[in-house]
């Protein structure tokens, strides 16, 4: 074949025109970060005997860098201490007057009867009122439930000023005592042991705070409280 002459058909095969290379997809950026949520402030949180807060705390010293001050209270004095500013909110027992207060309730404890271990009542899984009748009943001056039970024998000897000084009297044989769950269990002794007592009404513990007070480090603590996320646009 002579140079420069078309092959056989006549037709010069074409050049193949040069393949373009898919262009690379830019990486996005990611979106900015938001900004950290501005400091809610410090909370003083009253919390009468026999709360456990403990959890709710846990949850505020993960997402806050403000302080959180637990101040205990006695519950005769728990309307007082949120009165006169003296905690920013409280746990407490209800009911209590609301007047000037925002008040959620949380849960409900079961009453118990402490007594000696070396009580007869100790034989039964649980009791009733009917089976302490002819007990010594001691009622403490900090007392949370107020039972009354009939036929319950009245001490010959002063109020104990605290729960855990009634319960030290039931642990030298003398008595009973009365309480929420959550108390029998915080003044646990070798010597004592408690039953549910079936037919008292219950104890209710609430979150109390003055409701013209309401301020952010409040707001967060209700939110922590109600079970909001760290995410919730009310904390």
């Amino acid at each position: 074949m002579v140079k420069g002459s078309a092959p056989r058909g006549g037709k010069r095969p074409s050049a193949r025109p040069p393949q373009k290379r898919p262009a690379r997809a830019r990486a996005t950026p990611p979106p900015p970060s938001a900004p950290p949520p501005p400091p809610v402030g410090a909370l003083r949180l009253g919390a009468v005997p026999g709360a456990t807060p403990g959890r709710w705390i846990d949850t505020w010293q993960e997402r806050h860098d403000s302080p959180l001050e637990l101040v205990p209270i006695a519950v005769a004095d728990q309307r007082r201490a949120l009165v006169e500013r003296e905690v920013d909110a409280a746990i407490v027992r209800l009911p209590i007057e609301t007047e000037g207060l925002s008040v959620i309730p949380l849960y409900d404890e079961l009453p118990v009867v402490v007594m000696s271990t070396d009580s007869h009542l100790t034989a039964a899984d649980d009791l009733g009122l009917e089976d302490l009748a002819g007990e010594v009943l001691i009622t403490a001056e900090d007392d949370a439930l107020g039972v009354e039970v009939p036929g319950s024998l009245v001490p010959r000897f002063a109020a104990p000023a605290t729960t855990g000084d009634a319960i030290e009297t039931v642990a030298t044989g003398v008595g009973i005592v009365i309480v929420p769950m959550s108390l029998a269990r915080a003044h646990h002794r070798k010597d004592v042991e408690f039953r549910i007592l079936r037919d008292a009404r219950s104890s209710s513990v609430g979150v109390a705070w003055p409701t013209a007070s309401t301020t952010p480090a409040v707001e967060a603590f209700i939110g922590i409280v109600r079970g909001r996320t760290a995410n919730s646009s009310r904390g």
